[in-house]
């Protein structure tokens, strides 16, 4: 009973819902952002120094979707994770929580060493699977790059999947922190190995790794720290019915970047076929510039459902321990909240696409391209990016089904999306 009247002071259940929508999901929006900005940071640097120039940028994409895959699995393991914890917290229910961030620990820590040996062990058929084979100089660079982003996997997964259990833990602020150390990191060491060094691909992956391995630390010096749960060595104890639950509660979350993967698996193996018909783009000094482009464009994309998917996820601890204390009004009043701001989002994206495009392909090294690379470029912002206020609104409703428990509703119509 102690616990339980413990439980009833929670501020997810008595705060003000606009205040806990501030507290919870800025921080998580910082954070995913900044997630997202890794491999977006590089692409800038890349893309403007004039030794890799579109060959570099083209690279990026190639290796890009195998970043994503990895952010999946990481997010299904920690957003998972973080609702079934809110879950059980609100059903007074500690037991449960204490022993689903052990399994979270185990679980993402052997999928990140598996994924990284299948990295290495098909690192050739992944990068001509998607659009590696485009030329030569794009293959080379896109192997160099890879060989060391697959290095920090491991780090890059922990890090992502112990974000959402810290931001569970009720410490938003320090999981966006942990975050942004790695990318002040990253930003600081690419220009340093990129212009300086003349490192070229491989300096531009070990920035990364570098900030990603320093947020994995941060997040190891948390987990000594926990405030509403407890790390105890029987929670390592892989619990079947723990990770069966935290695994449905984080598929929509995997759905939500893995179809990210689908989708530029099936538009880059279109710019290598078809781009191979164009008459400019079928030569071999201009093959590499539409594969550079959609890097671009899918880059941008993934900025603006980071935002979507930071707000909703951001919310999932409040949906979730409200939904488990039975207070269905709150649960509503914050669905509200979240729908206006991913309808908001989505318009801003879209303005921007359509008054800003030769602003935004300027920072990705336009300077130094011929026009074809612009002009291309900016059909392509317009034509992929014209329905972004849906997407947002689409992104942000799973990811908040899945904190309210709803994990079945939530992959449905995720996969109905992505099936239409």
């Amino acid at each position: 009973m102690a616990e339980t009247k413990a439980e009833s002071g929670n501020i997810l259940g008595t705060e003000k819902l606009g205040t806990l929508l501030r507290k919870f999901a800025v921080p998580n929006v910082i954070a995913l952002l900044v997630a997202a900005l890794y491999n977006i940071v590089d692409q800038l640097f890349i893309a403007n120094a004039s030794y890799l120039g579109s060959y570099g940028n083209a690279a990026n994409t190639v290796v890009y979707p195998m970043t994503v895959i990895a952010l999946a699995l990481a997010v299904m393991v920690g957003d998972g994770t973080c609702t079934f914890m809110s879950l059980s917290l609100g059903k007074g229910n500690r037991e449960d929580a204490n022993k689903s961030v052990g399994n979270a620990i185990v679980a993402v820590l052997v999928i990140s060493v598996i994924l990284t040996a299948l990295y290495f062990i098909f690192m050739n058929p992944l990068l001509n699977a998607f659009g590696g084979r485009v030329n030569a100089q794009t293959f080379e660079q896109s192997k160099i790059y890879f060989t060391w982003i697959a290095m920090g996997i491991p780090g890059y997964m922990f890090g992502q999947a112990m974000n959402s259990i810290i931001r569970g833990d009720g410490s938003p602020k320090f999981a966006m922190a942990a975050t942004l150390a790695g990318a002040v990191v990253n930003i600081i060491f690419d220009p340093i190995f990129i212009f300086g060094m003349k490192w070229g691909m491989m300096g531009a992956a070990i920035a990364t790794i570098m900030g990603q391995y320093l947020t994995a630390a941060l997040s190891i010096w948390y987990l000594f720290h926990l405030k509403t749960v407890t790390l105890k060595a029987s929670g390592f104890r892989p619990d079947q019915r723990i990770l069966k639950n935290c695994t449905i509660n984080g598929i929509t979350s995997f759905l939500a970047q893995i179809s990210l993967v689908a989708a530029m698996l099936a538009m880059q193996n279109m710019v290598v076929k078809y781009g191979g018909m164009d008459p400019v783009f079928g030569q071999e000094d201009y093959a590499q510039i539409p594969m550079a482009v959609l890097g671009i464009v899918m880059k941008f994309f993934q900025i603006v459902i980071s935002i979507a998917v930071g707000v909703a996820a951001g919310c999932i601890p409040i949906a979730g321990y409200n939904m488990g204390a039975g207070r269905k009004d709150r649960v509503q009043g914050l669905f509200r909240m979240v729908l206006l701001i991913e309808f908001l989002v989505g318009c801003v994206a879209l303005c921007i696409v359509e008054f800003l495009p030769r602003q935004l392909i300027g920072l990705f090294g336009a300077a130094n391209e011929s026009s074809y690379y612009t002009d291309f470029a900016i059909r392509s912002f317009r034509l992929y990016l014209c329905m972004m206020p849906l997407a947002t609104v689409n992104k942000g409703t799973f990811i908040y089904l899945q904190g309210m428990g709803k994990a079945f509703e939530s992959t449905l119509l995720s996969m109905l999306r992505e099936i239409v």
